[in-house]
């Protein structure tokens, strides 16, 4: 029997407000965007960086989490599993993928969200090591 392991762990930045949508199932997800960065130093001494973007994936339960307490800038870090797929695009190119699908974020930045709440909301303000784990099945 053959076994594997597919588990990814990430810890930057969000680069943008993540996106929510609702798949035709039903089921929400939110997608954003996040930096990790790796720094060393060059053979003279000088400190280098490298900057790795990530498409990370929130279905159901940690979408929410994600929309309620995810913005530009807000440190996290995400468990989850790598994924990619592919598409032709309009001009007929073959095109993939990479993405994270989230298992698990843990908000780390204890300041509260910079979009302002809906008027009426009583959503408390995060805490320091927010976290929220998805059970739940990919639905494809």
């Amino acid at each position: 029997m053959s076994r594997s392991l597919n588990k990814v762990m990430l810890l930057g930045n969000v680069g943008r407000d993540p996106e929510k949508a609702v798949v035709q199932s039903g089921t929400s997800v939110s997608t954003f965007r996040m930096a990790t960065s790796h720094s060393w130093r060059d053979k003279d001494g000088n400190i280098r960086e490298t900057k790795e973007w990530h498409t990370v994936l929130a279905w159901r339960s940690l979408s929410d989490l994600v929309e309620r307490m995810v913005r530009k800038g807000t440190r996290v870090y995400v468990e989850g599993r790598l994924t990619s797929r592919s598409y032709t695009d309009k001009e007929g190119r073959r095109i993939t993928v990479t993405e994270i699908h989230a298992e698990d974020i843990i908000v780390l930045d204890n300041r509260p969200p910079q979009a302002p709440a809906a008027e009426g909301d009583d959503a408390a303000s995060p805490q320091q090591g927010t976290s929220h784990t998805n059970t739940d099945e990919i639905p494809f």
